[in-house]
């Protein structure tokens, strides 16, 4: 006697009930060792999301808008989180179950009695496979995981771009500034040489004296030279990335660095790895590798799936839905031999889970040294400098004094052009010293920036499907 389909639905809701199980997956701190209490250093200004802000530079704030919209690098990855959204789509799709519908028609001829005979078909199969041990689900958390990471990825990229804007624009301005800056000194020193050459034409100085101020004109001529060069670099890297042409960009203009705000609060370390997206970026593909694991685990068992299908079938097509068939089978498959290729794929990715974890560790020394090292940077620039100040203070006082001596005749040229070398030196000194630790202050920023608020940033994937037993995730969203 044959099983009735109300008794194969009951013998599969019983296996179901007995075999289900799922496989645990490791619970991780964000950070797998002991963090420090403090940073070295603490700020007083609340760090916002758009920390350029801070500078209140218009023009900065202008260049790295269009970046962050035109720059070609996050349009791909932006177009990743879209890639990585469909794949999360296409695992989770095995945890539903599928339905294929086929019709044909075929028509038979029979020469010796010259009759033809049609056929008409009509049919719907179902498929489902029960995900016994939480396989299904842990390969599907793994692909949302991961889109989740592609999405903290496209955030930090947007952190990057925005940073390389600002340092490249400040490195343009310091570049022009130099290029007014030398261009006084080139006058200044042929005002000077305009003098040497009055007192060697009076037979008061010897011709080296004026030679000697020759050459200090020219190698002002070929620093500017330099300048230009760089200045023109400096506007095609810009260009490159706000996503235009070299050479088209028509970059706005500013002539002064600005002057350093205060230094932001710069939190706590485990404020740091819950805030930045790459560390975020790094903690959720631990835990997609960790899902991954439980998905080789689990393909050590038995699968247990279920199929149905109806049809019916008739020589006219008047008669297709006279007639119907429908049957329902399960099917349980377990492995019996493979040749140890399932529990070396456990061990395979049980040691992709332990590199992750330590990709993990390193990211979060990284992260906690990029911090102190930004400020352990601006504080000594500070003192550098301060320094080169004071040091220029005493050179242009040097050259007040060694001047009126050779005027008299009591110093030799020499002494009136090292110093004149020396004070030129300074002042081209703290320009990049001012520009250096601008750029120390924006590392600082991207160590320690948070996700940028941006208008359009594509949509997340939540995971609908996340059973009780699978890892919650303790990141904090911005």
């Amino acid at each position: 006697m044959g099983i009735s389909h109300w008794a194969m639905r009951g013998i599969v809701i019983l296996l179901f009930l007995l075999l289900y199980g799922c496989i645990p997956i490791t619970q991780r701190p964000i950070a797998p060792m002991d963090l420090p209490a403090n940073f070295s250093m603490q700020g007083e200004v609340p760090l916002q999301a758009r920390w350029w802000l801070d500078l209140q530079d218009k023009s900065l704030t202008l260049l790295i808008d269009q970046a962050i919209t035109d720059n070609f690098s996050l349009l791909i990855a932006k177009e990743r989180i879209i890639e990585a959204e469909a794949i999360a789509r296409q695992v989770g799709a095995s945890l539903v179950p599928t339905l294929d519908g086929q019709g044909t028609t075929t028509s038979t001829r029979s020469y010796k009695t010259d009759t033809t005979r049609n056929n008409f078909f009509l049919g719907l199969e179902a498929s489902y496979e029960i995900d016994l041990w939480g396989r299904l689900r842990a390969q599907t958390d793994a692909a949302v995981l991961d889109t989740r990471a592609t999405e903290a990825d496209y955030h930090t990229a947007v952190i990057s771009i925005a940073a390389e804007v600002a340092t490249t624009w400040y490195l343009l301005v310091e570049t022009n500034m130099q290029v007014e800056l030398v261009t006084q000194q080139k006058e200044t020193n042929s005002k000077v040489l305009e003098l040497i050459s009055a007192q060697f034409r009076s037979g008061k100085v010897g011709i080296a004296d004026v030679l000697q101020q020759r050459q200090l004109v020219e190698s002002n001529a070929a620093t500017l030279a330099g300048l230009r060069a760089n200045g023109r670099v400096f506007e095609n890297q810009l260009a490159i990335l706000i996503g235009v042409p070299p050479g088209t960009a028509a970059l706005p203009q500013r002539v002064q660095l600005p002057t350093l705000p205060p230094l932001p609060d710069t939190g706590i370390p485990l404020d740091l790895l819950t805030n930045r997206p790459d560390i975020e970026s790094s903690f959720l593909r631990l835990q997609a590798a960790d899902n991954r694991v439980a998905v080789a685990v689990a393909d050590q068992f038995p699968k247990l799936s279920i199929s149905a299908d109806v049809s019916t079938s008739g020589q006219h097509s008047r008669e297709l839905f006279n007639n119907w068939f429908s049957t329902l089978g399960a099917n349980l498959l377990g492995p019996i031999f493979d040749g140890g290729r399932r529990k070396e794929e456990v061990l395979r990715n049980e040691s992709i889970s332990r590199q992750r974890l330590y990709s993990h560790g390193q990211a979060i020394l990284e992260a906690i040294g990029e911090v102190e090292n930004s400020l352990i940077r601006e504080k000594e620039q500070q003192v550098i400098l301060g320094s080169q100040v004071t040091q220029l203070q005493y050179a242009t006082e040097t050259i007040e004094h060694v001047g009126n001596r050779y005027r008299q005749g009591a110093e030799g040229y020499l002494r009136v052009l090292q110093a004149l070398v020396s004070q030129q030196g300074l002042q081209q000194n703290i320009l990049t010293s001012r520009r250096q630790l601008i750029n120390f202050r924006i590392s600082l920023y991207r160590a320690i920036s948070v996700r940028i608020p941006l208008q359009e940033t594509g949509p997340v994937v939540q995971n609908s499907h996340t059973p009780p037993c699978t890892l919650q995730h303790p990141i904090k969203r911005q």
